[in-house]
């Protein structure tokens, strides 16, 4: 049976609690499950939301009380709708249920039902408010569970209205609603706060950062962000500190994390939200310098992001999220602070690489993998884990070693191309040709890192065809190699490679009509050696056909067919310009032969 709006609208204009309390928890019941709304009862709709928040500025039992705030939480849900909840007033109403509205920026409203009725603030906001740093407290935070029921219904209602509305967002930015969550959130050892306000804290948390520029930079700064949600993870994963920037699961210091029983789901929930926020104030970090204060705060975030890539959650789905997310803000830490994913001690079953600890980084290079071979929107979940690896080899030779033992082993296929196949070297050189540039791009920086940066090395790997786009966006197509600082080059070729290589060299001096085998640059293979299609002709010949080319090229340039490039001084490639061509199309010898075979090429 459907239920009629008009006849619940009347039961609460007529201000009776008992009334109003039946009529909400009939709507309530009916509509829990709604997240559509007909257009029809729009007005109808907008006139309750504010009739609800009429009985919000009463005294109310608490059954009532918390029936208003879940037909709000309801009536929230409809972007369409909102007007009657994102005025100053309403938001300062609902903050002060929630138990976050701060001293001076909030209407005083009822945070308890026995407390005295305080009328609503009145006027035209354009006054300015003089904001108040100081958190309104209550003399003792509420613990029974319906105390605590009103302020998830408030915190879920505000959160809708952040979600959808713009006039919402800055409302609860001006009032200074993240002082209030934040003061909350310090209290993240307090047992006195159950599953669900946490979780809300931190989603409104994170909608906030998300939405509102100057409040992420508020919670970074002012409020210490970083070191708040540090703390705020470190007590939802139970950790504690064996070593310097060392973690272990409290009671289960002697397991290898391997071993760890995986994090409850909601551990798992609430860790999501953390790493979501913190990555929301830490975006910029990695392109700006930080102090030694700072440079301590992240290294000690980044020894607990390296407790969360060893852990698991409950689920296969739910652990690779966990891991993104992870992922994602260790791609945010300064780069420097990156080696705290190396110093854990080694223990039974770690991976070792020269005596260093190397599970934090197989543990990426397998995560990345796996988002490869998923192939889904590879620019959103492939390049975070590509970038970080790409970063951590740079500046950690043990890191890059490692990674290049695994991606780019000694040379022992010559036979087929670089892409082909199902290693993890033919995988990423086949993102190389990516249509997607910055995919492409990301992966070509990754191998050519793994190189030392070195062209020769680089294209031995990978072909002159693949290395072809990052060479000549770095002007190295002339050889050479980048300024970066790595340890010198050792032996890397193999046997195989060697044998491949000596026969390409001979085949330099072999006859010229002997079929020889030789490496191909181009393609990086070894391929039998063509004929060549010149062979026989005159250096008068060989100069009429590639005048001939020349020619072809100009006119496919003159109808913007084609650009014609060619390689400069500095390495990198240049526009050939229509004069260039037509200084090399006016050749003595091809105007000579041209009348006599213009009319066949423009037959062809």
């Amino acid at each position: 049976m459907k239920m009629d709006l008009n006849a619940i609208i009347e039961q609460m204009e007529r201000g009776e609690q008992d009334a109003a309390l039946i009529a909400l928890q009939s709507y309530n019941k009916e509509m829990n499950q709604c997240f559509t709304f007909s257009r029809e009862e729009e007005q109808d709709r907008e006139h309750l939301g504010e009739l609800v928040l009429g009985f919000l500025s009463r005294e109310l039992q608490p059954s009532c009380l918390l029936a208003c705030l879940e037909t709000i939480r309801i009536l929230s849900r409809d972007k369409r709708c909102l007007d009657s909840f994102i005025s100053r007033s309403a938001m300062s109403t609902l903050a002060c249920y929630a138990g976050i509205a701060v001293a001076g920026a909030a209407t005083p409203a009822h945070s308890q039902p026995d407390e005295a009725q305080v009328e609503n603030e009145e006027g035209d906001g354009e006054e300015v408010i003089e904001v108040s740093s100081q958190v309104v407290k209550e003399s003792s935070p509420p613990s029974d569970n319906s105390d605590q029921e009103v302020i998830v219904e408030a915190l879920k209602s505000i959160c809708n209205i952040l979600l959808h509305n713009e006039t919402g967002q800055a409302v609860a930015a001006d009032l200074q609603v993240i002082k209030g969550v934040a003061e909350r959130l310090k209290q993240c050892r307090d047992p006195t706060w159950n599953h669900e306000v946490r979780f809300f804290d931190l989603r409104l948390t994170f909608l906030l950062t998300a939405l509102r520029v100057d409040v992420r930079a508020q919670l970074s700064q002012k409020l210490h962000g970083v070191s708040l949600l540090g703390n705020h993870l470190e007590a939802t994963l139970g950790l504690c500190w064996p070593d310097t920037l060392e973690t272990a699961r409290a009671g289960l210091e002697d397991m290898p994390p391997g071993e760890l029983p995986p994090l409850s789901r909601q551990q798992t929930e609430l860790a999501m939200e953390i790493l979501k926020i913190l990555f929301n104030i830490t975006f910029d970090t990695n392109r700006r310098k930080v102090d030694e204060e700072a440079a301590a705060e992240y290294r000690h975030l980044g020894a607990i992001l390296r407790h969360c890539l060893m852990s698991h959650a409950d689920g296969e789905e739910r652990t690779e999220e966990f891991h993104s997310h992870t992922v994602n803000l260790l791609g945010n830490l300064p780069l420097p602070c990156l080696d705290v994913l190396l110093m854990p001690k080694l223990q039974h079953g770690s991976t070792e690489y020269m005596g260093v600890n190397m599970d934090a980084v197989n543990m990426l290079l397998d995560f990345m993998e796996k988002k490869l071979d998923q192939g889904h929107k590879l620019k959103e979940t492939l390049l975070p884990s590509l970038n970080l690896l790409t970063e951590s080899a740079r500046i950690h030779r043990e890191t890059r070693k490692f990674l290049r033992s695994k991606v780019l082993p000694p040379l022992r296929d010559v036979t087929n191309r670089p892409e082909v196949g199902s290693t993890l070297r033919n995988k990423i050189v086949r993102l190389m040709t990516h249509i997607d540039t910055d995919v492409k791009d990301c992966a070509a920086e990754f191998l050519f890192v793994l190189c030392k940066e070195s062209v020769s090395r680089f294209i031995k790997y990978t072909g002159y065809g693949n290395a072809a786009g990052l060479l000549a966006a770095r002007g190295l197509l002339r050889g050479g190699r980048e300024s970066g600082v790595y340890s010198e080059d050792e032996d890397s070729e193999t046997e195989e490679y060697r044998e491949a290589k000596a026969q390409s060299v001979a085949a330099s001096t072999a006859p010229a009509l002997m079929v020889t085998v030789v490496i191909n640059p181009i393609t990086g293979v070894v391929e039998e050696e063509q004929p060549n299609p010149m062979e026989g002709m005159t250096e008068e010949q060989k100069e009429y056909e590639a005048m001939k080319l020349v020619s072809m090229f100009d006119k496919l340039s003159r109808t913007n067919v084609i650009q014609p490039m060619q390689l400069g001084m500095d390495g990198k490639m240049r526009e050939v310009t229509p004069e260039d061509l037509r200084k090399l199309t006016h050749n003595p010898l091809l105007q000579s032969e041209e009348p006599n075979n213009s009319d066949s090429g423009d037959e062809n």
